[in-house]
């Protein structure tokens, strides 16, 4: 597969420079999950969400097939984004601490969220061609925001970001992890909010608050 860049948020949601990419989440939109039969999927690109001053970029890995690429927006529609959003609300970066759809009323203070990659992948892992096609969305949303934190949202994303911002050597993720750039933002890594790392409290809702407390801290000095 070829690695494009191109200008990057100009075309976002109807991009189709991965086909398998494309396949899948065309094919869940298709297909559905019983639970949401009656629902139109988005089943396109999700652009990034939230307050266009924000000075924390918070960078997830790509949106659930059957959460934003059925509802839209990033993060919402399923379990990692109500453990996501309820610590945001918690920490003062969103008005409510659930998003269900695209226009809940849901809005965010300070704090921007985007994902590595903008389509639904296969078994929730996109290969390394498929971030670098992803990655320029994030270049530009990045260069507009010029933010003062990065939350990584899994190590994924925290490679994702070196990659974003040429932090060589990469230094090593993990919950709470910092690392500041010379002349650019201090990324700060935290353990995904997934039913994996959740249900069984290997990240729980003070550690997921604490890394938020930090970006807000870091971000207002």
């Amino acid at each position: 597969m070829a690695v494009h860049n191109r200008p990057a948020l100009e075309g976002l949601t109807s991009c189709r420079l991965c086909p398998r990419l494309v396949d899948w989440r065309e094919r869940v939109a298709r297909e559905k999950r019983a639970a949401f039969a009656d629902e139109v999927y988005w089943g396109r690109p999700v652009p990034g969400f939230g307050d266009p001053n924000a000075s924390v970029y918070v960078l997830g890995l790509a949106p659930a097939a059957h959460g934003a690429n059925r509802t839209g927006r990033v993060f919402t529609g399923d379990r990692s984004g109500d453990w996501l959003f309820a610590s945001m609300h918690r920490t003062g970066f969103a008005n409510q601490p659930v998003s269900v759809s695209r226009d809940d009323g849901l809005a965010l203070d300070g704090a921007f969220v985007a994902a590595a990659v903008r389509c639904a992948p296969p078994a929730n892992k996109p290969l390394p061609e498929e971030r670098d096609n992803c990655l320029p969305y994030a270049r530009e949303e990045f260069d507009l925001l010029k933010p003062a934190v990065i939350v990584c949202l899994g190590a994924y994303a925290w490679d994702a970001a070196c990659r974003l911002l040429s932090v060589r050597p990469k230094p090593k993720f993990g919950h709470g992890a910092e690392h500041r750039l010379e002349e650019g933002p201090l990324m700060i890594g935290s353990f995904h909010p997934s039913q994996q790392n959740t249900f069984t409290g290997k990240l729980t809702e003070e550690m997921t608050d604490a890394v938020f407390l930090r970006a807000r801290e870091a971000a207002t000095r």
